[in-house]
């Protein structure tokens, strides 16, 4: 019996579709032999099931691939994360490195302000102390000049003071009386011109001139100021050398009693008396002007001749001009302006009046 060929039917079509593994183009029938049927469907039905594994596998790697690609994306997400975070951790060290820096500027700034306020405190705390220190002592002084016992015999010892002044520069005054020559040899005291001599050249008023005045009985001329010729009087330049004495006495008793050194020393010699200048020629090197008071000790005093006599006639004047200046710091002690550096007679004519005046003893 003859054996008809097979034909494939749907199944076998759709299987053979699916596999696809020969050349042949889609929709052409294979023809399969009866005694290979059964060895072309076993064939059919491995290749469907490698197809189905093939399928399971592939979609086993596709997922652990989308698993994969998921994982990278997270894992370049979080490195673009840390990236961010190192740019941050970087720019907050730079910031905390400056912070670090200007705090430890502000923390000298800050010790060097706390020694400041130490020393300052420290400062106050001794101003503090010497304060309180001259408060208690203030209060007690205060608490010893108050009443009958303090400020009142203060005051009455200060005028039995100038009450003992007055006396001794009386005596001075006789001793050496300085009077005012008007019209023809008529001496009398200078009484009249007090208001003039208190406040210096006022409005109105005239100073009297020096050659009008005597002290006991003496002139004193403004020769030293002027040139000395071979033909110059003899006895007038003893006269005013004898003048020049008596008023440099009288200058030395007021200062004594009034308690006062002079700037100017005088030594006494009457007619030959002479007068100290401690002022230096030259001026002194920052080395030795330490201080004042041992300035004017190491200095050497010069000294210049009341007398005009064998003498230079610069130096005589400028004695005279010292002898001057004593008589006005007395004035200026008892609160009296001077007259000026050519009214000598004057000047002291007007210190010993104010000194006698009832005003004195009661300022």
């Amino acid at each position: 019996m003859e054996q008809k060929p097979l034909t494939r039917t749907s199944k076998d079509k759709a299987v053979g579709s699916e596999k696809k593994d020969s050349p042949q183009e889609e929709g052409i029938e294979k023809v399969v032999q009866w005694e290979d049927f059964e060895q072309e469907l076993a064939r059919l039905v491995s290749l469907s099931s490698a197809l189905n594994e093939a399928k399971e596998k592939k979609l086993l790697l596709q997922n652990k691939l989308d698993s994969f690609i998921q994982v990278e994306a997270e894992s370049l997400s979080r490195s673009n994360q840390l990236d961010d975070m190192r740019e941050k951790l970087e720019s907050r060290k730079l910031v905390m490195g400056n912070t670090s820096m200007h705090a430890k500027v502000v923390e000298g700034n800050v010790k060097r302000e706390e020694e400041r306020l130490n020393n300052e405190i420290k400062s106050l705390l001794l101003a503090g102390t010497a304060l309180s220190v001259a408060t208690k002592r203030l209060q007690e002084s205060n608490r010893l000049l108050a009443g009958e016992s303090g400020y009142v015999r203060l005051r009455n010892m200060q005028k039995l003071l100038r009450v003992r002044q007055q006396y001794m520069i009386s005596q001075v005054s006789l001793l050496y009386p300085v009077k005012v020559v008007i019209g023809h040899g008529l001496e009398q005291e200078l009484e009249s011109f007090t208001s003039s001599f208190r406040l210096g050249n006022s409005a109105g008023s005239k100073p009297v001139d020096q050659s009008s005045l005597t002290i006991l009985g003496l002139d004193l001329t403004v020769l030293p100021f002027k040139k000395m010729s071979f033909f110059a009087d003899k006895k007038e330049i003893q006269r005013s050398a004898t003048a020049l004495g008596y008023v440099s006495h009288a200058v030395s008793l007021v200062a004594s009693y009034l308690q006062v050194p002079l700037r100017y020393p005088l030594r006494l010699g009457g007619s030959r008396s002479y007068i100290h200048d401690y002022s230096p020629s030259s001026e002194p090197t920052s080395s030795d002007s330490t201080s004042n008071s041992l300035l004017s000790s190491d200095l050497k005093a010069t000294e210049f001749p009341l007398f005009l006599d064998g003498q230079e006639t610069t130096r005589a004047a400028y004695a005279v001009f010292l002898l001057n200046k004593d008589i006005e710091q007395l004035l200026n002690f008892i609160g009296v302006k001077s007259l000026g550096p050519r009214h000598v007679l004057a000047n002291l004519k007007e210190l010993l009046r104010t000194i006698l005046s009832p005003e004195y003893k009661d300022t």
